[in-house]
């Protein structure tokens, strides 16, 4: 079916406005591939713009495409895929409030490429989208339970894969929004 004018108009404006937190998401679901996030977000937005007419809440609805598609990536069984990440660059000894913020996202995102994507997604759904348990658990179609002891495996292989995001001390995390939470903030 196609849409007619106005509603080829709400969907320009949904994607115009929701596209970069909907990317952000896609990136951090792919492992910090921007190249693969843009596809999974491409490709959630084509899937929506077909139902766009019968869509109540657009946002959660792609998200949910995102989710879903992700989990079908990694219920794949090639896992052959090497993910490419370039290190970051050093920083000068008088680095600024700025700087000090790039690099924990780079070495957050280098963090989280190094996880599988059962792993990534799930601690991408509970403390960067902060779902609650058992959302995560009804988005993966598994119980609260499994959400629960992944979530913990997951920042325990985070924790032993990145070390040097041990070593940040509280003021590099206090400076972050309230709903932007670090999975190594969370204690299990």
């Amino acid at each position: 079916m196609t849409m007619d004018a106005e509603a080829q108009e709400s969907f320009r404006e949904f994607v115009a406005n929701r596209s970069p937190a909907l990317l952000r998401t896609a990136v951090l679901l792919s492992g910090g591939d921007r190249h693969a996030g843009e596809d999974l977000l491409q490709n959630a937005l084509i899937k929506a713009a077909g139902r766009w007419h019968r869509i109540d809440e657009p946002e959660a609805y792609v998200r949910q495409i995102l989710y879903r598609q992700q989990i079908s990536r990694w219920r794949l069984k090639w896992r052959g895929r090497e993910l490419s990440v370039a290190e970051p660059p050093e920083t000068a000894p008088d680095r600024g409030a700025a700087s000090a913020d790039a690099e924990l996202r780079l070495l957050m995102r280098g963090a989280l490429a190094r996880l599988t994507a059962r792993q990534r997604t799930m601690l991408v759904l509970r403390y960067f989208e902060d779902l609650p348990e058992a959302e995560v658990a009804g988005i993966l179609g598994c119980s609260v339970g499994t959400v629960r002891s992944t979530t913990h495996r997951s920042l325990a292989r985070l924790r032993a894969l990145a070390p040097e995001l041990r070593s940040l001390g509280p003021s590099e995390t206090e400076r972050r929004p309230s709903g932007d939470h670090s999975p190594l903030e969370v204690r299990s």
